[in-house]
């Protein structure tokens, strides 16, 4: 049977100096002693043991054969260290003496200007230069910016000032569509996809219509997919929250098919999202999508978080009964239902954000309304720029419903 270490205390751990070290190997070289001895003696791991006697023989060797002192490592690589940092400087200074010998050479003006010759010649990088000379980078790009010909950045076609009016007139009601979405709507008055996409985003910033450019952080990488070839085969939901101005809040909780994106139900309340009202989620979207059954034809997977009104057994009791597959999210991972989050972005953006919240009697006048709108006229790029019941006329020949 091993050695048995029973610890009663925390362990230190313990620093041997070098005269120690050697000490100890040595020890294991006398007649009748064995390193495991040794080990056992002074408390030590063999394989610790068997390290430093391999390591003060190699710099023996090493020693005798270079007939000099023998550097420890530790030390080599700090100077290789500081011989690469004096190169890097050398060679700075060295290229700092050239820009300031051409400055030198072409006049004795303002330090902007001869910054801006030298890195018109091209030889030293811009930001060597402006270090060098004490001036800013970013005045020079600009400079560089001002200096192109006049029209080289954007061309005019005949059609343009025909089609500006009209992406105005977009925009005027939906503020916070970009210009794919802009286009979607502009062909779709137009009756014919005659409009360039990229003509649409040249007249727009050519005008200053663009969004502002998204600079959130990045995220990380999630490969899993949410997203189904068909649709019903799986439908997901999820709640959020309305603020309305006067202090008043509206929750609101959704279904939609995670393949052509339609919203099939919701409820909303001033209070909490209960049970019961998820139970009547899911009956609603069964009625809308399959009429009066008792169970849904072929199993669909039913996707959300681990709220309590979702993971209630009430809830999934009846799921089940109705044919659904209850599937949840790992905990702390939204983006699990990354279709049902991504909606709740873009209704609170498109909808929400874009219209008076007074006080909740006002908003739940309004709610449908704008469920309805994202139904039948919300371009949605994972749908090839229709909407959900656009794709579903479209690809499975339905007719338009209300929304329930």
């Amino acid at each position: 049977m091993g050695p048995v270490e029973i610890i009663t205390s925390v362990q230190r751990r313990r620093r041997w100096s070098p005269g120690e070290k050697k000490a100890i190997v040595e020890e294991t070289e006398q007649p009748g002693m064995s390193i495991s001895a040794v080990a056992r003696k002074y408390g030590l791991h063999p394989n610790q043991l068997f390290k430093w006697r391999r390591l003060m023989h190699e710099g023996a060797l090493s020693a005798v054969g270079a007939g000099e002192a023998v550097v420890p490592v530790s030390e080599a690589k700090e100077l290789r260290s500081r011989i690469r940092e004096l190169e890097r400087l050398l060679g700075r200074k060295t290229m700092e003496v050239e820009i300031l010998k051409d400055a030198i050479r072409i006049a004795r003006g303002k330090k902007t200007d001869l910054a801006g010759t030298l890195v018109g010649e091209g030889r030293f990088p811009m930001k060597a230069i402006a270090e060098t000379m004490g001036v800013s980078r970013t005045h020079q790009y600009q400079k560089r910016r001002n200096g192109r010909p006049d029209g080289k950045r954007f061309y005019h076609k005949a059609q343009d000032d025909e089609y500006l009016p009209l992406i105005r007139k977009i925009m005027d009601d939906r503020a916070t569509y970009g210009y794919r979405r802009v286009t979607a709507l502009l062909n779709r008055q137009m009756g014919k996809e005659s409009v360039n996409h990229k003509r649409v985003y040249r007249i727009m910033k050519k005008n200053g219509l663009l969004l502002q450019r998204h600079t959130g952080r990045p995220v990380r990488i999630h490969d899993g997919r949410v997203q189904m070839i068909r649709s019903n085969l799986r439908w997901c939901s999820d709640g959020f929250e309305i603020a309305c101005w006067n202090g008043e809040r509206i929750r609101v909780a959704f279904s939609m098919d995670c393949c052509d994106r339609e919203i099939m139900s919701y409820v909303a309340t001033t209070g909490g999202i209960s049970g019961d009202m998820v139970r009547d989620l899911m009956a609603e979207a069964i009625e809308a999508r399959f009429g009066l059954v008792d169970r849904i034809p072929e199993k669909i997977q039913w996707l959300s978080d681990n709220g309590p009104a979702y993971v209630a057994h009430e809830t999934q009791n009846f799921a089940r009964m109705m044919g659904f597959e209850v599937c949840t999210t790992p905990y702390y991972s939204p983006e699990s239902n990354g279709m049902a989050e991504s909606f709740v972005k873009t209704f609170k953006r498109d909808y929400v954000h874009m219209n008076p919240l007074h006080n909740a009697k006002t908003v739940l006048e309004k709610i449908s309304e704008w469920f309805q709108d994202y139904n039948e006229y919300h371009p949605h790029k994972g749908l090839k720029m229709k909407s959900p019941r656009e794709y579903r006329r479209n690809h499975l020949k339905l007719e338009p419903c209300p929304v329930n």
